[in-house]
């Protein structure tokens, strides 16, 4: 209970925590408020917002309900932010633990291919592997993760290389435990907080180049995604402007939700650790 009322003590945070809990609803209730499929022609085309309640934001060029694919591509974004910074960190994490606790050529190595993913802007990066590989959301995922663990690497590298100068890792190297083990049993558990802290930056990060990406037409084209739908309504922006508008504002405010839920949690684990 104490540790959330230091998450909630900023109106900033509960603001976030507030959007998040929206976006979650939206996916977990888009399948049974919207069973069909929401590519499916739904009503007549262009219908504008609040002018049948049964479709109630109107419907695409091709008749789709907006409300409905607003739900579904909540889906999608969640689902690629959170598994491209689940396996950004995971990827991140192992390179900096490895790096740090092994030294030497290893250490140079892995810091050197580091450096040399880190050369690249992450969108281009991930722009090349999709149209290279093919659209599909595992290879968006994967595309997105390719350029964003680095930034977890280098800072568990950092965590790991003062964690080795303690009394405890000396006493495991002592007893006789295998030098992975001790990384990765011992050591790693220890690193990762700093590391965790970097996930709100890179789930946002995650949307807004998976947006961009389907906004170029390299999303997934059995998903439906915000992106695809602001790409959708630009050809009608002047008589439908509505169609780019609405995923738009449902972009910035889980971007923004997510930024400010993760400044959240990283002010309260500080004030914990002060405390401690």
């Amino acid at each position: 209970m104490r540790q959330l009322r230091r998450f909630f003590r900023t109106p900033e945070t509960v603001a976030g925590a507030a959007i998040l809990v929206l976006l979650v609803a939206m996916a977990l209730a888009a399948p049974l408020l919207f069973p069909r499929d929401p590519q499916a022609i739904a009503g007549p085309a262009l219908l504008p917002p609040f002018q049948d309640w049964s479709l109630p934001l109107g419907t695409d060029r091709l008749g789709r309900d907006v409300l409905a694919e607003l739900f579904h591509g909540a889906r999608t974004s969640l689902a690629v932010g959170l598994a491209a910074a689940a396996a950004a960190l995971l990827i991140g994490a192992a390179v900096g633990t490895l790096a740090g606790f092994a030294g030497g050529v290893i250490d140079e190595v892995l810091m050197r291919v580091t450096d040399a993913f880190q050369t690249v802007p992450s969108f281009l990066l991930a722009l090349a592997f999709v149209s290279i590989v093919g659209p599909s959301l595992g290879v968006v995922v994967a595309a997105i993760a390719l350029g964003a663990w680095t930034g977890p690497a280098r800072v568990a590298r950092a965590e790991v290389l003062s964690i080795c100068e303690r009394d405890y890792v000396a006493g495991a190297r002592v007893i006789g435990m295998h030098p992975l083990e001790i990384a990765f049993r011992e050591v790693l558990p220890n690193a990762l907080p700093p590391v965790l802290a970097l996930s709100s930056v890179i789930v946002a990060a995650a949307i807004l180049t998976e947006a961009a990406l389907s906004f170029l037409g390299l999303g997934d084209p059995n998903r439906v995604t915000w992106g695809d739908m602001i790409a959708e309504g630009r050809a009608v922006l002047r008589t439908a402007p509505y169609l780019s508008i609405f995923p738009g504002i449902a972009l910035v405010l889980t971007v923004l939700g997510v930024y400010l839920a993760g400044e959240g949690v990283v002010e309260s684990t500080a004030v914990r650790r002060s405390l401690s």
